[in-house]
């Protein structure tokens, strides 16, 4: 079944002359490059915490095991859980399994949007 703005696409293209329509398939191709979903879901990289870790390469390695995530994202709540550990005292063992749930969480978001997008 050919969709609503498939069928106006589809118009558009058959009155477009073939220079212009050339045009149009290019810049569909760059927006694909810019916006498009690959066609698997990225996993996460599985990177073993080690015994011994301190915050800042627990920040590192999580942000290498979700290369997916936009680091914007979440940076106001790893800060702010640097902040608790650096000035407020809290223990790095804490802060780092918050921030496991952290990184959790927002994949799981954006394996969500990911797949909210594909049923539109």
């Amino acid at each position: 079944m050919t969709t609503a703005p498939e069928k106006r696409l589809l118009t558009l293209l058959q009155r477009l002359p073939s220079e212009q329509v050339q045009r149009l398939l290019e810049y569909a191709e760059f927006l694909l490059e810019r916006h498009g979903l690959p066609e698997e879901t990225p996993e996460p990289r599985e990177i073993p915490r080690p015994a011994e870790e301190t915050v800042i390469q627990a920040i590192k390695r999580l942000s290498t095991s979700y290369p997916m995530l936009d680091r914007r994202m979440l940076f106001n709540e790893t800060s702010v859980l640097m902040t608790q550990h650096v000035l407020g005292g809290r223990a790095a063992i804490e802060i780092i399994d918050e921030l496991e749930r952290l990184f959790r969480r927002q994949y799981e978001s954006f394996i969500e949007g990911r797949q909210d997008g594909e049923q539109r």
